[in-house]
């Protein structure tokens, strides 16, 4: 019990000194790192990834798949570490090495998509959300990801059906951000403002006056560029009578 205990605390201490910002470079923490077992190191290595400190959560999850190279998850979570530091290679390598240990791994595949939207390869980003898709069609966020790499190849009416499910699935999928999940998703400023700016063209088209205007509002306020396209887009043609519109988007000058 007392050998127990003591490593408990040797952990506790280890994971202490990643929330002050210490690398675990000391002989006595490096030692107590070796003494963990993989599960610990996983913990250790989610604890880092929650404080955004990416280095140290590389190390523990590297450490974690020493002990433990069948473990699809600790690939993942690698990987998620590395594209957080824009490592988009080592990213790409470590879901594809979650996705050989586990070809039904639905989270690796949207992430290593996640991997190609970052570097602009929007066609392959979609592939790889599809294939997510096709695993586990009622995860919000692989919807979310879709859209956004259909809206990257202007594929519109695409997209709009993707953050339509992804509505369907949940009203909040943008609103709850975990930084130890296992999914990637694409949620820059800009992003949400665009999403945003569907789902209101979405209630538009539903007819929800009321829940279409407040996703305008918060376009607007996320800094959406094109909210002049309402005077354009047919989906919001029956809400141009509305006052309300106008105090969100001004109307356009009418032409002389």
């Amino acid at each position: 019990m007392r050998k127990l205990m003591f490593r408990l605390a040797v952990v506790a201490l280890a994971l202490g000194s990643i929330e002050h910002g210490a690398a675990v470079t000391d002989p006595q923490s490096m030692k107590a790192t070796a003494s963990m077992s993989a599960a610990e190191l996983e913990a250790a290595g989610d604890h880092a990834r929650a404080l955004k400190d990416y280095d140290e959560a590389i190390r523990y999850f590297q450490a974690a798949i020493g002990k433990d190279r069948k473990n699809a998850t600790l690939y993942n979570k690698l990987g998620l570490a590395e594209l957080k530091k824009g490592d988009y290679s080592a990213s790409r390598q470590a879901f594809q090495n979650a996705v050989k240990r586990n070809p039904k791994y639905a989270d690796a595949m949207n992430n290593a998509g996640a991997v190609d939207y970052a570097q602009r390869k929007f066609g392959s980003a979609a592939k790889q959300f599809k294939k997510a898709l096709a695993l586990d069609e009622t995860v919000a966020t692989f919807h979310v990801n879709l859209g956004a790499a259909w809206f990257a190849q202007k594929k519109l009416e695409n997209a709009i059906a993707e953050y339509a499910r992804a509505l369907e699935l949940d009203p909040d999928v943008l609103a709850r951000q975990s930084r130890t999940g296992v999914t990637a998703q694409i949620s820059s400023p800009e992003e949400r403002a665009r999403y945003s700016y569907m789902l209101a063209k979405i209630y538009a088209k539903r007819g929800d006056a009321e829940q279409c205007l407040r996703c305008l509002r918060m376009a607007k306020e996320q800094g959406y560029r094109e909210l002049a396209n309402v005077y354009k887009d047919e989906e919001f043609s029956g809400l141009r009578q509305d006052t309300r519109l106008a105090e969100i988007v001004p109307a356009p000058a009418a032409k002389k």
